[in-house]
Order: C-alpha cells, then sequence, then structure tokens
C-alpha cells in the first residue's frame, strides 16, 4: 500500500464515499462534492483521485449491475476501506489538535 497521507480534496472526496456508504458512483460523487463545498469537481479529475485512493487502499471498488437506463453500463461503486477510516480518523486528529491549539482571541 502506498502512503496514506491526503491531499485536501482527496479527503473531500474519501469523506463523500463515507456519507453514501455503499451508494458511492463517480457522478454521484461529484454532485455531493459541488452541493457541499460548494466547489466545482470534474468528473476526471475525481476519477484520478478514485483511481489514487484504490491504489494506496483507502478505497476499494466493484462493478454494480448493468442497468436499462444506462444502455447496459455498469457503475464503478466505491466504499472506504478500514485504512481509509484509519485515514480519515488521523487527518481529523490532526486538524482537531490544531484548532485547539488556536487562542480563543484568533477566532473572534
Amino acid at each position: 500500500m502506498k502512503g496514506t497521507n491526503l491531499g485536501e480534496f482527496e479527503e473531500l472526496v474519501l469523506l463523500t464515499i463515507a456519507t453514501f456508504v455503499s451508494d458511492a458512483y463517480s457522478v454521484a460523487i461529484c454532485d455531493e462534492l459541488e452541493k457541499s463545498s460548494g466547489r466545482s469537481a470534474k468528473l476526471g479529475v475525481v476519477h484520478a483521485v478514485l483511481n489514487r485512493l484504490e491504489e494506496k487502499g483507502l478505497v476499494k471498488s466493484a462493478l454494480g449491475e448493468a442497468t436499462s437506463t444506462r444502455g447496459g453500463k455498469r457503475k464503478r461503486f466505491y466504499t472506504v476501506t478500514n485504512g481509509g477510516k484509519a485515514a480519515l480518523l488521523k487527518a481529523k486528529e490532526v486538524r482537531d489538535g490544531l484548532w485547539s491549539r488556536i487562542p480563543a482571541f484568533a477566532l473572534k
């Protein structure tokens, strides 16, 4: 498994997959990222991040069933692995630790 450090966008994609539980596929991930973050999420960029997360062992993917609405094409669904959960928890701990060290006056 490659390194588990997460870039900001990787973290957002991984968190988004986690919110979907087992129904995360690329288009839904893009839509949710745009809705929740207000950032434009290009499908090609999300695909690159999904591939990178899979190479790192932080997500796994599986093909769903073919559907007539997609012309017989199958969707690729993504789920967070235990390694992905650990990477998210580590990122949260680092962020929470830094936030807790900011003096109260700095946030006013």
